[in-house]
């Protein structure tokens, strides 16, 4: 694999590549997989996709449309085990997807940056989760989640950084990040595999 090659430049993450990872592939119906992210937020793996499938099973068993979300009851997505917080972030992608028009071939001509900064206006968006969708859900294979609690635990093992100092703790890890570039997704991906398998 290309990106392997380049990573194991990096002398300390290269003992740590130890197998290929599932290569990051587009995925359809963006917006709902955005709701699905917000959903998994503080949960385990496992957790969010028995919730995510209870989602999928109010629509007989087939990934909505982003108005079928919106015009959905409430206390429906309550009684799959949401939060009212995750109700209303849920019900406020799916508003703010349809006012804006926003489709997957829309998001997919734009860039990193011009993505982050349309979808952290919804409320109940932050940049981490634009993050992961950039990731797991776009298949963009650039992008170093600097605020992800997993992605800074390793880093502080792996390099033995000093994280008291948060401003230049940030600053240390984006420096180390950018030799990554342009694969700096499966770095984060092999962090998180090997920081699991500790």
């Amino acid at each position: 694999m290309e990106y392997i090659v380049h990573l194991e430049k990096d002398r300390k993450l290269s003992k740590i590549i130890v197998e290929s990872l599932p290569v990051l592939t587009l995925r359809k119906n963006i917006p709902i997989r955005l709701m699905g992210s917000i959903m998994s937020q503080q949960l385990s793996t496992h957790v969010a996709n028995v919730i995510f499938r209870r989602f999928v099973d109010l629509y007989k068993g087939k990934e909505p449309s982003v108005s079928m979300v919106l015009a959905t009851d409430p206390t429906l997505l309550r009684g799959i085990g949401l939060s009212n917080n995750k109700v209303s972030y849920i019900l406020n992608v799916a508003s703010f997807c349809i006012e804006h028009k926003i489709t997957d071939k829309k998001l997919q001509k734009m860039d990193n940056e011009s993505i982050i900064e349309l979808l952290t206006q919804i409320k109940g968006v932050g940049r981490w989760t634009v993050e992961m969708l950039l990731m797991f859900t776009l298949g963009r294979e650039d992008i170093f989640a600097i605020d992800d609690l997993g992605i800074q635990q390793a880093m502080i093992r792996l390099y033995k950084l000093d994280n008291s100092e948060k401003k230049a703790f940030k600053e240390k890890m984006l420096l180390l990040s950018e030799k990554w570039s342009p694969y700096r997704t499966y770095a984060c991906m092999h962090l998180w595999q090997w920081k699991d398998d500790k």
